[in-house]
């Protein structure tokens, strides 16, 4: 396989991409290798050796813990849980919240084989036991995996004593975070409500 090849099957891989979109964006780089393709190759160097996972909430950053752990004017006292780093970057977005976040890494799957101790659940009831969190804001997606996920999430922080809610309304059954508007999270943020276990 030359160059060429290989640059399109690994562009394939990205969500997004077939094949034919893949050629595409191959060609628009290489024919615009010095203003492009130099410079997006240097990005990705430099992402691969400086971006790592936060080991406070599981977002990736340039430091650890990240910028939103480390923040001082964020609200300690409020977790906001998520699937996946796409869903926080979709919070983060509307500028609506102002805690702090745990990624879970994904959803609860029998049929996938992903249990509790595949994601960083664990983590999370730890967080909500010896820190001063009051609230647990529940924000996975509205999919069966989501729902059941959220589910087990607060049957396991029911013993901590914290409030957990879920976020409401603008969120589509079915719907995933990182799809919708920031009017629609805002107002789902705004709107939450307490989770039933």
């Amino acid at each position: 396989m030359n160059e060429i090849e290989r640059l399109i099957t690994l562009l394939a891989r990205l969500p997004g991409l077939g094949p034919r979109s893949a050629r595409r964006a191959a060609l628009q780089l290489i024919k615009r290798r010095e203003s492009l393709l130099e410079p997006l190759a240097k990005a990705l160097d430099d992402a691969a050796r400086t971006i790592r996972t936060c080991a406070v909430c599981g977002n990736v950053d340039t430091t650890d813990p990240c910028h939103i752990c480390a923040a001082e004017t964020r609200d300690a006292a409020l977790v906001c849980v998520v699937e996946d780093v796409a869903d926080l970057w979709a919070l983060e977005r509307t500028g609506a919240f102002r805690g702090r976040y745990h990624v879970l890494g994904g959803t609860l799957s029998a049929i996938d084989g992903v249990g509790p101790d595949d994601l960083r659940i664990p983590g999370l009831v730890e967080r909500a036991s010896a820190e001063a969190v009051k609230e647990v804001i529940l924000a996975t997606n509205l999919t069966v995996e989501g729902q059941t996920t959220a589910h087990y999430i607060t049957e396991k922080l029911a013993p901590t004593g914290v409030t957990v809610t879920r976020l409401a309304h603008g969120v589509p059954v079915g719907g995933e975070l990182d799809y919708l508007d920031d009017g629609t999270l805002t107002a789902a943020l705004r709107a939450r409500r307490t989770a039933e276990g």
